[in-house]
């Protein structure tokens, strides 16, 4: 009988929830928050009001791949957290249309525009959202606000978007900064037995683990776990599938499309074969008229040339009766 594991993964949809987005637990979304933000004393959140998550995103296939909570702070900011496990199409606009809809969300009938307080937008990944290129390279937590082009001044900060795409943590040797310890949380929580060390003195890390910790879960707790892992493979490998249909697809329309490309290239190669060797004669055929020596230097010449070139000496010597 396999052994049940001693914590959960927080990457699924309910462990994620019962982690952060319980006010039991909230001690570690706190953390969380200010850790991911690198927030100073003057700014550090000490306090969330856990929200109801009536803005959960309704797109079906955003249905088992996304999850969220929402939380305000002392100050008003609103939080939206969210966990994307697969790297879905459009999944950028849609980080944008859930932070997007969480701001216009504030205002009840006869609220003013002043009453909207700033949205930050946590979205972590276990993807790479933004791969090394040669021509940039997106750290393993980006920030995103909006700016003048021009000028690169910053303004307009009411919506703000935070990324921690997990695989960019290589899990080289124990983690050493307070963003390495929660990636290497998310990664490795799921296949650990007992708290590391290097992760055992920090209260809201502490408390993930604790409200990650299966031997708390009752029947119907740990009922849900498993189905929200097993929708979780079931649309990577839904996902998986599209793939590997797209590319057999597109590989039968490739090799379709390669025998057409291929007899229309040969039917073009044959005609300036075909061209290349009546100008060639034609030339011949000039020189013999005009007592034009044909040497091996020129015969070698006719034999290089293509069919424009050819052309162009055709047109010379009926124009000059001469060759060079």
């Amino acid at each position: 009988m396999r052994r049940r594991q001693v914590f959960a993964d927080p990457k699924t949809d309910f462990a994620f929830h019962r982690i952060f987005g319980s006010e039991k637990h909230k001690v570690a979304l706190i953390g969380f928050i200010n850790d991911i933000l690198q927030l100073d004393d003057v700014h550090r959140v000490t306090d969330v009001s856990i929200l109801d998550p009536e803005q959960r995103p309704k797109v079906a296939e955003l249905k088992n791949s996304i999850v969220d909570v929402k939380c305000t702070d002392a100050r008003g900011v609103h939080y939206v957290v969210e966990m994307q496990v697969l790297n879905v199409e459009a999944f950028e606009k849609r980080v944008v249309y859930n932070v997007a809809k969480a701001y216009t969300n504030q205002l009840d009938v006869g609220d003013g525009y002043p009453e909207l307080n700033d949205i930050v937008g946590i979205t972590i990944c276990d993807f790479e959202l933004w791969p090394k290129r040669d021509d940039y390279k997106v750290p393993m937590v980006s920030r995103w606000r909006m700016q003048e082009q021009s000028s690169g001044t910053v303004g307009l900060l009411s919506l703000q978007f935070v990324f921690l795409e997990l695989p960019k943590y290589k899990l080289e040797g124990w983690p050493q900064t307070m963003i390495e310890k929660w990636a290497y949380f998310f990664r490795k929580a799921g296949s650990l037995e007992v708290v590391p060390d290097v992760l055992n003195d920090y209260p809201p890390l502490v408390e993930a683990f604790e409200a990650a910790r299966t031997a708390s879960f009752t029947k119907e707790d740990w009922d849900d776990y498993i189905n929200a892992g097993m929708a979780i493979q079931n649309e990577r490998g839904m996902l998986s599938l599209a793939r590997k249909e797209g590319l057999e697809e597109g590989q039968k329309e490739g090799r379709k499309e390669g025998r057409k490309e291929g007899r229309k290239e040969g039917r073009k190669e044959g005609l300036e074969l075909g061209r290349c060797k009546e100008l060639r004669q034609a030339i011949r055929d000039l020189c013999d008229v005009l007592s034009i020596d044909m040497t091996a230097e020129k015969t070698a010449e006719l034999e290089r040339l293509n069919a424009a070139a050819l052309s162009a000496l055709r047109d010379q010597i009926k124009t000059t009766r001469a060759w060079g």
